[in-house]
C-alpha cells in the first residue's frame, strides 16, 4: 500500500480545523477531568528494576516490573492550589524508549524508512531472548535508521505488598521461572518493537497476560503523565503572564491509546482482572464492577459444565477456551483514573477499549466512523487461533481502520497533537502484540502485511515435536502438486475428487465408516456439493451450523452404518469437540490447523470394542503451502522431510 498522499492529509487536517473552529466549549484536553478535593498520594510502592540478563541477580519473589510509580494512569488531583499534582519520573527523559519511540519528536517515521516499510523492504536476523527462545528481528531496511537494542531496561512499578504479576507458583523453580519469562517479555515490549509470540502454551498465558497488561498500564501512565506536565506548564505560563510553551504536543485526535481484541467475553473478564490486580486494592475503586461481572460473566444460577465437569471429561484446551460466557459480540471502554478504574467508560472518554473484532465492527458500522481509533498507539490480539475460526474478515476490518485521520475534531486541540498524527504517520509507531497458540497463513500475513512499525518487529519461533498418535496406524501422507498458491484451493479440489476419492470407493472397506475432516468452511461446502450431486453413496454432515438435533442423528447414523460416510469441518470440532465412533477410514482433506485434533480423530476409532490399530487407514492430503500446519502434526524435521522446501 502507498503512503498516503500528504496533500489528502492536509485536506483532512483543515476539515477537521475548521469543524473545530465552530464549535464552542471545546476541550482543552482529554485527561482535563475536575476532581472535588486533593487527594493523599495513595500508591507507595517499591519499585523494583529488573534485568533481562539471565545472570541478573535478583531476587525470584521481587516483582521484575518498573517503569513508573503510579501503575495507573488517570485524572489527578488538585492540591489546595487547584493545581494537578504531577510526580516526577527519572524515566521521563530523551533516552526513555517511551519518548524515543512516542514523543512528539520521535525520528523514527522519517521519510526513508516509511519508504522501505511500505516497500516491505526489511532487514533481518536470528536472535536468542531468554525465555523467548529463538526470534526473527526485523527492521526497516533504511539508509540513515538505526534501531535501538533489544536489551532496554525499564522501570514500571507494582504496589507495595502484592506481587501482582509475578510469584504465582508455590515452587521456587517454577516461580523463578514465571520471573525469567515475564522480565524477557517486558524488556522485549520496552523496545516498542511489535511482537508476534507464536505458540502461547496454556501454562503460560496467564503470565504473559498479566506482563502485558502492565506494559499497556505504563503506557497509559507515561502518556497522561506528559499531558499533566504540560497542562501544568501551560497554567504556570498563563499565571505569569509569559508566553505559552511551544513544544507541548502530547496527544492525538482522540483519547484511546490502547485496543485489546479478543474472541470472547470470557477472556475480556481475564484481562480486565488482570488489568485491575495492579491497582492498589484497599484505596482503590473499580467502578461499574457488579455490573461489568453481570454482563461478562455467567447468568446468575448457570451451571458451567465444562469447569465444572471431572477432569479427563474434555480436553484442557476445549476447557480454557470455552468455559465462562463465550458471546462474541461485545466492547468496552475502560477509563483510568488516579483513584479508579471506570468500566463502561465512553469510548471517547477512555484510555482502553476491549473488544471482540465483531463487537468493534457492528460498532463501526453503526456509527459510520471509528475515529475513536484514530489514535491507537497500542494494539493487542489475543487467542489469534480462535479468532481464526471465528471470522478472520472481522480482525482485517478492524486493522483497516486503525490510526486513520478521523472525520471529526472531537472538540480537540490541535496545538497539543503530536506532528506524527498530523502527518499521518501514527501506523508506523503502534506497537502490535499478536498472541497466538499456534500459526495460520492468516496470522503470518497480518504480521507481514499489516503491520508497520517502524521500530521493527519480532517474531518468535519455535520448533515443533510431532504430534502423539496410537501406536500402529498407517498415515499415508498424500502429496499434490501446485506451483502457485493462488490455484492451490482448485488443485487440491481437484486432486481429491479425481483421484484420491475414487481410490477409495473402488474398495468397498475403504469406502465404508469414513470420516472426511475438511479444515475450510468454503472447502467443507464446496465437497458436500460434490458428494450430494456427484456420487451415489450415502453421507451425513457435522458443520458449525448443525443443530444439536442435527448432530444426534447425524452421529447415529453413522455409528449405526446407515450413512457410509461423515463430513466433519474443524470449526465444528473446535466449537463442539464431540467424539464420534464408528469410524475405521479418516480421510484429512488438509492438515488440520490445530494438531491435537489429529491426534483425537486417531484415537477416536479405539472407542469401539475389538478396533486394531491395522483395521485403520489415514490418508492426509497436502501441498506444499500446508507447511504450518504439517510442522505441528509431522514435527518440524518430519515436515521437512515430507515437503522438499525450495
Amino acid at each position: 500500500m502507498a503512503v498516503e498522499d500528504p496533500n489528502a492529509v492536509t485536506t483532512k487536517l483543515l476539515t477537521l480545523l475548521n469543524v473545530s473552529a465552530t464549535k464552542t466549549g471545546k476541550r482543552k484536553h482529554p485527561f482535563e477531568d475536575v476532581v472535588a478535593k486533593p487527594s493523599e498520594r495513595l500508591n507507595k510502592r517499591r519499585t523494583i528494576a529488573f534485568a533481562d540478563a539471565p545472570s541478573s541477580q535478583q531476587d525470584p519473589g521481587q516483582s521484575s516490573i518498573s517503569d513508573v510509580e503510579n501503575s495507573v494512569p488517570a485524572n489527578e488531583a488538585t492540591n489546595e492550589k487547584g493545581r494537578e499534582e504531577v510526580e516526577e519520573d527519572p524515566s521521563d527523559s530523551a533516552e526513555d524508549p517511551y519518548e524515543t519511540h512516542f514523543g512528539a519528536k520521535s525520528t523514527l517515521a522519517m521519510e526513508a524508512v516509511r519508504d522501505a516499510v511500505e516497500q516491505r523492504s526489511w532487514a533481518t536476523r536470528r536472535d536468542k531472548h531468554g525465555r523467548l527462545g529463538s526470534v526473527i528481528t526485523s527492521f526497516p531496511e533504511a539508509e540513515g535508521a538505526t534501531m535501538p537494542s533489544i536489551t532496554v531496561r525499564t522501570a514500571v512499578s507494582v504496589r507495595q505488598g502484592k506481587a501482582a504479576v509475578l510469584g504465582a507458583s508455590s515452587q521456587a523453580s517454577t516461580r523463578a521461572e514465571v520471573v525469567e519469562l515475564q522480565n524477557d517479555l517486558l524488556s522485549m515490549l520496552s523496545t516498542q518493537r511489535d511482537l508476534y509470540i507464536t505458540r502461547t502454551s496454556l501454562d503460560i498465558h496467564q503470565s504473559m497476560r498479566e506482563a502485558i497488561t502492565l506494559h499497556a498500564l505504563n503506557h497509559i501512565t507515561k502518556k497522561r503523565r506528559r499531558v499533566l506536565k504540560n497542562n501544568e506548564r501551560l497554567t504556570h505560563a498563563s499565571k505569569s503572564g509569559l508566553a505559552a510553551p511551544e513544544d507541548v504536543q502530547d496527544q492525538g485526535f482522540t483519547r484511546p491509546s490502547v485496543l485489546i481484541l479478543l474472541p470472547f467475553r470470557s477472556f475480556a473478564q481475564r484481562w480486565i482482572n488482570a488489568l485491575t490486580s495492579h491497582t492498589p486494592s484497599l484505596a482503590y475503586q473499580v467502578e461499574n464492577r457488579s455490573r461489568f461481572n453481570t454482563e461478562y460473566g455467567l447468568p446468575a444460577g448457570a451451571v458451567d459444565r465444562l469447569a465444572s465437569a471431572e477432569p479427563g471429561a474434555y480436553p484442557r484446551d476445549h476447557v480454557e477456551m470455552f468455559k465462562g460466557n463465550i458471546d462474541d459480540a461485545f466492547r468496552l471502554g475502560v477509563k483510568m483514573t488516579r483513584k479508579s478504574v471506570k468500566l463502561f467508560a465512553d469510548f471517547y472518554g477512555c484510555d482502553l477499549i476491549v473488544a471482540s473484532p465483531l463487537g468493534l465492527r457492528m460498532s463501526i458500522e453503526k456509527e459510520k466512523n471509528a475515529d475513536f481509533l484514530s489514535s491507537i498507539e497500542m494494539v493487542i490480539v489475543d487467542q489469534m487461533d480462535a479468532l481464526s475460526m471465528q471470522n478472520w474478515d472481522h480482525v482485517q476490518f478492524v486493522f483497516s481502520r486503525l490510526n486513520q485521520m478521523p472525520k471529526e475534531s472531537h472538540d480537540v486541540d490541535f496545538s497539543r497533537i503530536k506532528p506524527w498524527y498530523l502527518d499521518g504517520h501514527a501506523a508506523y509507531l503502534r506497537q502490535s502484540i499478536l498472541l497466538t497458540a499456534y500459526e495460520t497463513p492468516e496470522t503470518r500475513a497480518l504480521f507481514n502485511g499489516s503491520l508497520k512499525n517502524v521500530a521493527g518487529k519480532v517474531r518468535t519461533e519455535r520448533r515443533w515435536p510431532p504430534v502423539e498418535v496410537p501406536e500402529g496406524i498407517d498415515q499415508n501422507f498424500v502429496e499434490f502438486e501446485c506451483s502457485n498458491p493462488k490455484d492451490e484451493l482448485e488443485k487440491r479440489f481437484q486432486y481429491f475428487t479425481t483421484q484420491l476419492l475414487p481410490s477409495v470407493l473402488k474398495s468397498a472397506v475403504q469406502s465404508a465408516n469414513t470420516v472426511v475432516f475438511i479444515p475450510s468452511s468454503f472447502d467443507f461446502i464446496r465437497v458436500q456439493n460434490h458428494f450430494r450431486k456427484n456420487l451415489s453413496v450415502t453421507f451425513t454432515v457435522l458443520s458449525e451450523y448443525s443443530t444439536n438435533q442435527d448432530i444426534s442423528r447425524a452421529r447415529q447414523a453413522f455409528f449405526s452404518g446407515k450413512k457410509a460416510f461423515l463430513l466433519v469441518s474443524e470449526r465444528f470440532h473446535f466449537f463442539r469437540r464431540y467424539k464420534v465412533r464408528g469410524i475405521r477410514n479418516l480421510i484429512f482433506y488438509g492438515p488440520p490447523d490445530h494438531p491435537q485434533f489429529y491426534t483425537e480423530f486417531l484415537s477416536y476409532p479405539f472407542l469401539d470394542d475389538g478396533v486394531e490399530a491395522s483395521d485403520l487407514t489415514c490418508r492426509v492430503l497436502f501441498s506444499k503451502y500446508d507447511w504450518l500446519r504439517m510442522e505441528r502434526i509431522a514435527g518440524t524435521e518430519g515436515a521437512a522431510r515430507l515437503i522438499k522446501r525450495e
